[in-house]
């Protein structure tokens, strides 16, 4: 009873504030405030304000809280020793298992083959075209400098 007459005092006032807002030609200003002015009341009526009270006052639900915590607390908890490898020594045996047998016994052996030797003729032209495509990119690079005044 005392929530609801303290909702409706809180309405009241809001909805004084909003007529002399209004008086003052700021009707987009006192139309906002009317419509936060008539929340409390508005949840009065619809029975939320006593929900609210008996949660936030019965001892029971706030012991609810707490397990409803604990629950959070030992799930994070089994999620990090899961993330780090824990579990049963059966289980990862099982994936260290299957890790030695995704690879292939041979893949991490290197290759014994030498490459193939190039001419030096051949060798030398694309050093050649690369530094005329490097020259160009400098030569624009000069441009943009001198543009500037650099």
């Amino acid at each position: 009873m005392l929530t609801s007459t303290i909702c409706a005092a809180v309405s009241a006032a809001g909805l004084g504030i909003a007529l002399l807002t209004a008086y003052r030609k700021r009707f987009l200003a006192a139309a906002r405030i009317a419509a936060y002015a008539l929340v409390p009341i508005g949840l009065v009526m619809t029975g939320v304000i006593d929900w609210v009270k008996d949660l936030v006052f019965k001892p029971s639900v706030w012991v609810g809280f707490g397990v409803l915590a604990l629950s959070a607390v030992l799930f994070m908890i089994t999620r990090a020793v899961e993330r780090r490898g824990g579990g049963t020594r059966k289980e990862r045996r099982a994936a260290a298992a299957q890790q030695r047998a995704a690879t292939a016994p041979a893949a991490s052996a290197p290759s014994l083959g030498q490459a193939p030797a190039r001419p030096a003729a051949a060798a030398a032209e694309p050093k050649k075209g690369r530094a005329a495509g490097g020259g160009e990119d400098f030569s624009d690079i000069e441009a943009i400098l001198k543009k500037h005044g650099i």
